[in-house]
């Protein structure tokens, strides 16, 4: 069996009984962590925000059931689904005119005719946001793009994800909404792919797409995966205009395992001033 899909039995046991059974994220909420009965705001600036500790007890929440687009954080979805279908993983696939971004207009170092296997192409989208790497994975996926499609949102709904929906594998378009609560579950579940745990918390990789070139390199595009202040476990950013920033990681905070979801920030550090801000008044009041 795969690496990816050597999954701990009971995190994926505890995770299906949180997001289905009726009252048990109150019951896990009475064997809470020493940071769900802190007092005090730590003024976030996003729009939604939602802390939760690991039983699924909400430390911090604002605005968490408005629905609003979630850009890239979309791409968790994507891997998830790719992941799901236990496609070759050593597959090679070809960028083509189909993977161009016709939405936004992004540009691409992957040009027509970079070749490189589905797991890379997987890696690529989770931590750099490449947006044609996760277009060509859906793309290739069996019955095409709009089975693609149809299978992130058949995910979504096992999930709980009640009031969300997705449109397109890169997180390109504004039609791509979810909940701040809604992705608390989706991270919930990511969490259980190490190929998704790995991915997202690289910081560097090194690809060689083409046959007559050098390789090319890619960073991951949450700067706080350098801050030796955080243990991050998983992570992921996103942005087009109509979601604003958004950031949503799990992380270990003074021995304690989070999640945070943060929505719609304004300024492109906010969603890590944020971050840092929570992190501090969790520390400062637990």
């Amino acid at each position: 069996m795969p690496l990816y899909r050597k999954q701990s039995l009971a995190r994926i046991l505890g995770i299906t009984l949180l997001l289905l059974v009726p009252g048990l994220n109150a019951q896990a909420a009475t064997d809470e962590s020493r940071f769900t009965d802190i007092k005090g705001d730590p003024k976030l600036r996003s729009a939604s925000a939602l802390i939760t500790d690991a039983r699924g007890a909400v430390i911090y929440s604002k605005d968490v059931n408005t629905v609003r687009s979630i850009a890239s954080l979309t791409k968790l979805m994507t891997a998830m689904v790719i992941l799901d279908a236990d496609l070759d993983m050593d597959e090679k696939i070809t960028i083509t005119k189909d993977d161009r971004d016709l939405v936004r207009l992004t540009g691409s170092r992957l040009e027509y005719g970079a070749n490189l296997s589905r797991r890379e192409l997987l890696q690529l989208a989770l931590m750099s946001s490449e947006n044609r790497a996760a277009t060509a994975l859906g793309r290739t996926y069996p019955g095409g793009m709009k089975k693609f499609v149809a299978g992130m949102n058949t995910k979504a709904s096992a999930l709980g994800m009640s009031n969300s929906h997705f449109a397109d594998p890169a997180g390109l378009y504004a039609d791509n909404v979810a909940t701040a609560r809604d992705l608390s579950k989706m991270v919930a579940a990511a969490s259980t792919y190490p190929l998704i745990t790995q991915a997202t918390t690289t910081l560097r990789q090194e690809v060689h797409p083409y046959s007559r070139r050098g390789p090319l390199r890619y960073g991951n595009t949450n700067r706080l995966l350098k801050n030796e202040s955080w243990d991050i476990g998983l992570s992921k950013t996103g942005y087009i205009n109509e979601a604003g920033r958004c950031l949503i990681m799990q992380a270990n905070i003074d021995g304690e395992e989070v999640s945070i979801v943060l929505l719609n920030s304004f300024g492109k550090l906010t969603p890590f001033g944020d971050s840092n801000r929570l992190r501090k008044w969790m520390l400062a009041n637990s």
